[in-house]
């Protein structure tokens, strides 16, 4: 996910604020506060009341931190809005909450960075080795690549562990399963865990097919659907409630939620999560083109438009009539099919969607003419089941597809219910 940014109002971010995946943020509003969209229908309206995430909420964890060794799971989606501390007006609006806690004499011990890094800014897969911050001084913990669950010599000497990460409520993106892991330490390491909520950009879609439990992977690491409709905090509920966490263990969980947030307003994030994901319309298409990272078709890595875009050297130019060539870029040093001119489909301008969309990759499919060379393995750790290749090939219609995940979606939903926190 690159350093390019489609933000409308682009700006470096500095040290200060650690712009890991790439440094562009985009502000909603001119005033450059999150607010609530309330959408009604397609009719939208504003409404001034500005979200506070759990790390805008601040008064609520303070109290936890007092005289306590703090560890913190964080990357460059880890801040405060600045105009509502009393922290002193800067040209930023934001604040990392690594900066501000330090600020405000919090021990911090240890840093613990999810994949991509505690800047955000390595490919998606990209080993991330340990290190040393080199504003703060503080030690890096990577909890990527062969180290995903923190060992207990990592943990030691820490008397309660923060997790604040943007998730986009995807199955397959990896800052769930990191919390697992991170639960799954502490519970066994006694260790309470608070967890500083923040929206689902992507609200209460709850949509796709249920992973089978012999397709678990770091992609995808519980029974659920593609899309989960839940913020993180309910999701960390979740893991607790429903044993997930090895051995049954519990851990001591604390969420700090979300003020003036309800499931159905959209939130514009303040950060990019990750350096593929640089703006609204790609995060909310991430989950229906993420697909074809199991297949021969490009996503956009390697442009400008990450998750907006798709095309391979195999689709005909006389259906796809739009063009683009994969390069080396902040995010993808490798992207796929670099230097291959690639034909496809640009959505960057596409509606929004509310559902996951199966249409563009059934579309590329037919339109490949060697289709035994379409799929790769990574397809089903990306679906969770080996029946949604399958139908795809038999050449299921999707909506006969989609008809297939009813039962799983209907009992996911029913035990969902237990764990919501906002409104529907």
């Amino acid at each position: 996910m690159v350093s390019y940014s489609l933000f409308k109002n682009t700006f470096l971010f500095s040290f200060i604020l650690m712009a890991a995946c790439g440094n562009s943020i985009q502000p909603k509003v001119d005033s450059q506060k999150s607010k609530i969209i309330t959408e009604n229908n397609s009719n939208t309206a504003a409404v001034t009341t500005p979200i506070k995430t759990g790390a805008d909420n601040y008064n609520q964890y303070l109290p936890l931190l007092t005289n306590k060794k703090v560890g913190i799971v964080t990357n460059q989606t880890g801040v405060i809005n600045q105009s509502d501390t009393s922290h002193s007006q800067t040209e930023h609006n934001y604040i990392s909450i690594v900066d501000y806690l330090l600020e405000k004499k919090i021990d911090i011990k240890k840093i613990y960075a999810p994949e991509h890094g505690f800047r955000g800014t390595a490919d998606a897969g990209e080993l991330i080795k340990d290190g040393k911050d080199t504003k703060t001084g503080l030690p890096i913990i990577s909890l990527y690549g062969n180290n995903k669950k923190p060992k207990p010599e990592q943990l030691q000497g820490i008397d309660i562990l923060i997790f604040d990460l943007q998730d986009v409520g995807a199955r397959f993106y990896t800052y769930i399963s990191s919390l697992h892991y991170i639960m799954e330490a502490c519970a066994e390491q006694n260790i309470p865990l608070i967890v500083l909520d923040r929206p689902n950009p992507n609200g209460g879609i709850v949509d796709g097919p249920i992973l089978e439990k012999e397709n678990t992977s770091f992609v995808g690491m519980h029974t659920i659907p593609v899309l989960h409709g839940m913020t993180i905090g309910e999701y960390a509920k979740m893991i607790n409630g429903e044993k997930w966490l090895k051995n049954g263990v519990e851990c001591k969980l604390t969420v700090i939620p979300c003020t003036n947030y309800k499931r159905d307003t959209f939130y514009s994030l303040p950060v990019k999560p990750s350096p593929n994901l640089p703006n609204d319309q790609s995060i909310n298409l991430y989950a229906s083109l993420c697909f074809f990272e199991g297949t021969n078709v490009s996503l956009g890595r390697g442009t400008n438009k990450q998750f907006q875009i798709y095309g391979s050297p195999l689709l005909p130019k006389e259906k796809f009539s739009f063009s683009f060539t994969p390069e080396p870029n902040e995010g993808a040093k490798e992207p796929p099919l670099k230097g291959k001119l690639c034909y496809g489909e640009d959505l960057s301008k596409a509606p929004k969607v509310k559902q996951l969309e199966l249409k563009w990759l059934i579309k590329a499919y037919n339109g490949t003419e060697d289709k035994s060379k379409f799929f790769i393995p990574f397809f089903t750790k990306l679906a969770g089941t080996t029946k949604l290749q399958q139908q795809i090939e038999s050449g299921m219609s999707e909506d006969d597809i989609r008809k297939t995940w009813e039962t799983g979606l209907s009992s996911f939903k029913q035990t969902r219910k237990k764990y919501l926190i906002y409104t529907e």
